[in-house]
């Protein structure tokens, strides 16, 4: 079934939207970055037309510049103002103000006023004093400006204020007209501002069109962006997700379950420490999940999380009992990808079998209590009738049959007290079945069990497996029969069984399939052998005790698999035997 996981969900509770001063709640995000993007245009394109706006103004003033001084050298090499200037510099008395505004010089510097559109053409002697000026109040004063520069002989360039306002001016010296090296004069042209301006602004037009277009489409952009980025982070906001984070980290290395995040192309995406240690997994996170698990097992069970409805069985991962459910993450109908769970049931599958251990233990010493409860009856009885003879022989008997009447052959050479119970017990499950228990002639056993629990586990485990290999086998008749011996503190066991035996060692690694078979498959071990769990874990109880657990004999024409296992420090070495 598809679910949502939890760590996909807001943390509403830690991650509640941030509140600002004011008790008002702070602006999203996406809101902020839409805004900055916005913003962060505005202000490049309002950089960008400041920078154009004084580089053109800077190249208008040159060219305005240049203009005027293309006028004024025209001007000067004028004959007529050549030789104007000239005749002028060279009288001895200066003509009047009213002589210089009735001269040709006047009249022809405001003709090339009209035609070129300039604020002013001045002409000027050899002393700076005016011979052509708009104003003719102003002719036959000094200029306002130095003349210097163009009384020496140079062109100057500037943008000044002189007595008509501000202007891009040219300043160039008139040389003679019967003396040519000699400088007798000088004219100054401007050109007004708004001639400047105007070009600016008629320039600016489609320069600020074209901005307000950029602006408009990276709105339309930052607009676009901001939505992406709402769907990449389903709808969360930075505060929600780092509280996320914190959460997830703190929920993945805090559980004892292994968590493995897939995402919706099946690369890992999350695993945690617990994961890794269960699966034998490697820095797994960014690679595929098939190149980071190497399981078979968990690979299929990953695979088939649409198809399996019923709870899966527990699979072996490198002699652990494991439980891998696999759920399906969706938000708003999306898929997102996969969480895989990975539950170690090891200690609870080993405290199960040794509980049921114990619990065969505790029935069979019940009825062993019963059992002596009803003999000691008979003694008594025989004792107080005199028939001490009969009670004598009675005893006898008793001793000749073990303890407790269990159907079992030869109890008597497993004389420690548990071990006699437990496969008496044993005994009589098989028998329900059709199965005979038997102990071999060559077992021998005495004292006492220091762990009679794990003993039981493992004898338990290898003596179920042969009554089911028995009961599924077509030969008869149906037995399994069990060797013990003790060897100092050892306890060396091995059990066979009448069945068809073992294809393969159920305990050895590769040679069989680390996953346990699912429903209608058979295991590599044959399907009366379970399917490895208890094997595993029975092996891992004689690793513990410093012995080992092994397939002996996988078949035989007379027998199937036999089993074998060795436990050390079960006896005490001063106990007798």
């Amino acid at each position: 079934m598809a679910t949502t996981h939890p760590l996909q969900q807001p943390a509403r509770a830690a991650a509640v939207a941030p509140v600002a001063a004011g008790g008002r709640s702070a602006t999203p995000f996406t809101t902020q970055v839409n805004r900055s993007i916005v913003a962060a245009m505005i202000v490049v394109s309002l950089i960008t037309l400041g920078l154009f706006a004084v580089t053109g103004f800077n190249r208008l003033v040159q060219q305005t510049q240049e203009s005027a001084l293309r006028i004024a050298q025209t001007v000067a090499q004028t004959p007529g103002v050549r030789a104007g200037a000239e005749e002028e510099s060279r009288r001895e008395r200066p003509s009047t103000d009213a002589e210089l505004v009735a001269g040709t010089l006047d009249d022809y510097a405001r003709e090339v006023e009209d035609r070129t559109g300039a604020l002013f053409v001045v002409i000027t002697d050899d002393t700076g004093r005016r011979l052509a000026h708009p104003r003719p109040d102003e002719i036959g004063d000094p200029v306002s400006t130095s003349p210097d520069a163009a009384l020496r002989g140079e062109e100057t360039v500037s943008w000044e204020r002189g007595t008509l306002g501000d202007s891009a001016r040219a300043k160039v010296p008139v040389y003679g007209l019967d003396s040519p090296g000699t400088v007798v004069g000088e004219v100054s042209v401007g050109l007004p501002p708004t001639e400047v301006w105007s070009t600016v602004l008629a320039d600016a037009v489609p320069v600020v069109l074209s901005t307000a277009l950029a602006l408009a489409v990276g709105g339309l952009l930052a607009r676009f962006i901001t939505r992406r980025l709402r769907e990449k982070t389903l709808g969360l906001q930075p505060e929600e997700l780092l509280a996320l984070v914190h959460d997830q980290q703190a929920v993945l290395q805090g559980v004892d379950d292994g968590v493995v995040g897939l995402s919706g192309d099946d690369v890992v995406t999350v695993c945690n420490d617990r994961a890794a240690a269960l699966l034998g997994l490697d820095d797994p996170v960014g690679h595929r999940v098939e190149e980071a698990i190497g399981h078979a097992g968990v690979l299929a069970r990953i695979e088939a999380v649409r198809s399996v409805t019923p709870p899966a069985p527990p699979l072996v991962v490198d002699g652990r009992l494991v439980y891998v459910d696999v759920h399906e993450v969706r938000r708003v109908g999306r898929l997102l990808g996969r969480v895989v769970i990975v539950r170690d049931v090891t200690a609870v599958e080993d405290l199960s079998r040794r509980l049921t251990a114990v619990g065969t233990l505790a029935g069979a010493l019940r009825e062993q209590r019963h059992e002596f409860a009803n003999r000691i009856h008979v003694v008594t009885g025989l004792v107080r009738a005199g028939d001490t003879a009969e009670a004598l022989d009675y005893l006898d008997r008793i001793g000749e049959h073990g303890p407790v009447r269990f159907p079992i052959a030869n109890a008597g050479l497993v004389r420690e007290p548990y071990l006699q119970a437990f496969l008496g017990a044993k005994a009589l499950e098989a028998e329900r079945q059709g199965v005979t228990l038997r102990i071999g002639p060559d077992a021998d056993v005495s004292g006492s069990l220091l762990h009679p629990e794990d003993v039981t586990t493992v004898l338990g485990n290898l003596v179920d497996n042969g009554i089911a290999a028995a009961v599924a086998s077509e030969r008869t008749p149906r037995w399994v029969e069990v060797e013990a011996l003790r060897h100092g503190d050892e306890l060396h066991v091995s059990v066979m069984d009448s069945g068809d035996g073992a294809a393969a060692d159920p305990l050895t690694p590769g040679e069989r399939p680390a996953s346990a078979p699912g429903p209608g498959e058979t295991d590599a071990a044959g399907p009366a052998h379970g399917h490895g769990i208890g094997l595993r874990l029975s092996a891992e109880v004689a690793r513990r005790h410093g012995g080992e657990l092994r397939l002996a004999m996988g078949r035989t024409e007379r027998h199937g698999a036999v089993f074998v296992a060795r436990l050390e420090r079960q006896f005490e070495e001063e106990d007798g035997r």
